[in-house]
């Protein structure tokens, strides 16, 4: 079992103390006899212990940085809600995979931002300007939030905002189960509280530093029961020897776990495994021994974001896994939606 994640180092930028939250989690992690280090801005930390890349790359991720989010100006987030809202960037776990090896090049420490009540102003305007349009925010494109939230609570703070909102909803997903604290929130179903699942194996080779499939699921059985609307990310969908009995499997001890009135309002996203070459060389960098498959002449490319494009499955395979995935899905959740295959 995964415990929460707890940093053994903690950099603190100047005007981070100026607000409640900062104060508060400095104190928290004096208490825990947690070293904690100043530094002018996060783009100055420099000398992370550690005698070689490898050392040093596993102790910036453990290592939390308390900022201000000077930033509020909110990224789009197709296709899962109209905008990205920033409370973190980074993550604790060691996914091999995951597309923040390359968005956060060498920094890849855990940022917390502590100027909550502006992100939340700014987010404010952002629904203004649609109404009457429901405005969604997605809080994991940068971080997996629920990872952090025990320490912070700025998502439970986010949950019970939203739900006092008439034009907001708020999204994100998590491979943790440390949810406990997040039951209670005052959510009034605005907010959808997902769960990134896979396969066994991938789980096992490939997303190390994550709660295990048996705990995500028992994590959200409690957030249905919690009565928060549900979903679930099959992401990456990898092709693997045996992925079609591995993923239903997986459906299968969903599909048993959960109580049957979650099952009427259940959302699924599917995507695709997919790399980038800048990801594929830090990949190899940061994990030399992972089990993989990088080869791009396996794959077709297909333009990215920011004209960088990426590495994704021949459009054969892609025809296969949106069939047998959402053939299982079918199967299993009838009243469930797939919300996009990408």
């Amino acid at each position: 079992m995964v415990k929460p994640f707890i940093p053994q180092l903690v950099y603190a930028e100047p005007r981070a103390l100026d607000y409640p939250l900062g104060k508060k989690l400095i104190s928290k992690f004096e208490k825990m006899g947690i070293e904690i280090r100043q530094t002018t801005s996060h783009n100055q930390i420099r000398n992370l212990p550690g005698d070689n890349h490898f050392q040093k790359y596993r102790v910036a991720k453990s290592t939390l940085v308390l900022g201000v989010r000077k930033t509020l100006k909110f990224d789009t987030s197709k296709p899962s809600a109209e905008y990205a809202i920033p409370f973190a960037t980074g993550c604790m776990g060691h996914c091999h995979y995951c597309y923040l090896q390359t968005t956060m090049g060498s920094k890849p420490y855990i940022r917390t931002y502590v100027n909550v009540d502006e992100i939340f102003d700014a987010a404010e305007e952002y629904m203004q300007e649609r109404v009457p349009e429901i405005t969604r925010f997605e809080a994991s494109c940068t971080s997996d939030i629920v990872g952090l939230d025990h320490l912070t609570h700025t998502l439970k703070r986010a949950i019970e905002y939203f739900g006092r909102t008439d034009y907001g909803q708020l999204r994100f997903v998590t491979k943790f189960s440390h949810v406990d604290h997040l039951l209670e929130a005052e959510h009034n179903g605005r907010t959808r509280f997902r769960f990134s699942i896979n396969d066994d194996y991938i789980i096992k080779y490939f997303e190390p530093g994550t709660s295990r499939l048996h705990e995500r699921i028992e994590a959200a059985v409690k957030v249905a029961e919690a009565g928060y609307p549900l979903g679930f990310i099959v992401a990456p969908i990898y092709l693997h020897d045996g992925w079609k009995n591995g993923y239903k499997e997986m459906f299968e001890k969903l599909e048993a776990a959960l109580p049957e009135r979650a099952k009427k309002n259940l959302t699924f996203e599917m995507i695709q495994h997919r790399f980038t070459k800048p990801a594929k060389r830090v990949i190899q960098q940061n994990y030399p021994m992972t089990k993989l498959e990088l080869d791009e002449s396996k794959r077709k490319w297909k333009w990215g974001r920011y004209g960088i494009g990426k590495y994704v499955y021949q459009d054969e395979e892609q025809a296969e896994i949106k069939s047998t995935l959402g053939g299982y899905i079918n199967t299993y959740f009838p009243d469930g939606k797939i919300e996009y295959f990408t």
